[in-house]
């Protein structure tokens, strides 16, 4: 019998996503293992591979739709033998007709019209602001109105190609660039129109603009970090390094690298502070902590969540046990992670987890910041560009090269004079760097 091809479950919290791509047609014939689509999670886009072999029957959910529960047909796999007509399958994403109410209560009769001298003419109806065609309801996605409205669109002129004729973004954008949308009826002035890429002005002196909608990453950003800003009480400290040593050490030691082959290798300083930041956390292990309302959760290593920036926002996979892993270990893990965060194929168990985060921006030439604590660890290490300053040094002014690193605390997992002592224990190995070797 044909097989149900369900929306997965890509992550632990995961409940919905949007169907970015199909790598198969309807037709297709699949073999388990092979990739036949594309999810857009709350974390990345990964691909979907299939589990069984056969034959794509049908499509239930196309390409570019949004808000896919977990769990939701999305496709049907018909084995050998079997066809279309075998198929018998209800789109669980399509949006569910309006319910019919039953009023068993008797109604009142309806009043007798007084006569009247001579009839008036019937009032016309009011302007709908979306007409729908026959009468029958429109079957449309939330972000294909926005855009329809602004755009001053007729939506029942777009042909939808979503479940049960549901109009998509899609459909709309194809609409307006094969010039086939339709203008909807007048319904006094509105401001003017804007639609993703296209320019847009206000009569109240708003500067050009253009909308670009939200990816399901960026909106996971965005509620995590306002939920952290909200919810946790951030305090932070800051310290200054010096990194001359640090500096030397990393020359000295890219220096033994071959030049070329599987050994080869390239330190940076967000390796040191990778390594320096999981040792303290092990020299200072009540820091290494997280609030929960049970108790303080304490971890027994150190797994470091490393900032990356990707085109569509920041991810933060993990650098497991770093405390125990050497220097070039770090530096190729670092590499591989974010070289697969940047082309979306980091897999749930790479960014899950942590026990605290780091994030540096030194290499923008950013001198200090604070950085947003990433829930529900209990601190995130901000590091600044190494510049070069003047210090006393025995009494004597000197240059030495300086580093700012600013921790962000959560106060109810870790206090004040814990938090100085975390940075306190960073600083010593930073500059004294070969003791993150020993």
């Amino acid at each position: 019998m044909p097989i149900n091809i369900l929306m997965p479950a890509l992550s632990p919290t995961m409940t919905e996503g949007n169907l970015a791509k199909w790598l198969k047609q309807e037709g297709d014939t699949v073999k388990s293992g092979d990739v036949i689509a594309e999810i857009e999670t709350d974390k990345a886009t990964m691909e979907v591979e299939a589990v069984d072999e056969g034959k794509i029957g049908k499509i239930v959910v196309p390409a570019g739709t949004e808000g896919v529960k977990v769990n939701d047909v999305i496709a049907v796999l018909l084995e050998e033998g079997e066809s279309a007509s075998d198929i018998a399958v209800t789109p669980q994403h399509a949006p569910e007709p309006a319910a019919k109410t039953t009023d068993t209560r008797p109604k009142p009769e309806a009043p007798k019209p007084a006569p009247v001298a001579a009839p008036k003419p019937a009032p016309q109806p009011a302007p709908q602001a979306a007409p729908q065609a026959g009468g029958k309801r429109l079957f449309a996605s939330p972000l294909a109105r926005r855009i329809a409205a602004q755009q001053g669109i007729d939506l029942s002129s777009i042909r939808g190609s979503g479940p049960n004729g549901r109009v998509v973004r899609a459909d709309v954008a194809g609409a307006i660039a094969g010039g086939t949308a339709k203008a909807a009826p007048a319904a006094g002035a509105q401001r003017p129109a804007t639609l993703p890429g296209a320019p847009s002005f206000s009569a109240f002196g708003e500067p050009e603009f253009e909308i670009i909608p939200h990816t399901t990453v960026r909106k996971t950003i965005a509620r995590r970090l306002q939920e952290s800003k909200q919810f946790v009480p951030h305090f932070y400290l800051t310290v200054d390094c010096e990194i001359d040593r640090l500096l030397a050490l990393r020359e000295e030691a890219n220096a033994l690298s071959p030049k070329e082959g599987p050994g080869a290798y390239k330190l940076s300083v967000n390796d040191f502070m990778i390594k320096a930041y999981a040792v303290a956390l092990k020299q200072v292990p009540k820091a290494n902590a997280s609030w929960s309302d049970e108790g303080i959760k304490q971890y027994k290593t150190a797994d470091i969540s490393v900032a990356v920036a990707i085109p569509n926002g920041l991810v933060t996979p993990i650098i497991r046990q770093a405390e125990a892993k050497t220097l070039t270990q770090i530096s190729a893990e670092m590499k591989e992670l974010a070289g697969r965060a940047k082309a979306n194929k980091l897999k749930p168990e790479d960014y899950t987890g942590g026990s605290a985060s780091l994030s540096n921006l030194g290499m923008y030439g950013i001198k200090s910041f604070s950085a947003i604590i990433n829930p529900p660890q209990a601190t995130i290490l901000a590091v600044g560009a190494g510049e070069q300053r003047a210090v006393v040094k025995n009494g004597q002014l000197a240059v030495a090269t300086i580093m700012s690193a600013t921790l962000a605390v959560d106060h109810r997992a870790v206090d004040g004079a814990l938090g100085a002592e975390l940075l306190a224990a960073l600083k010593r190995l930073v500059e004294n760097p070969a003791a993150i070797l020993i």
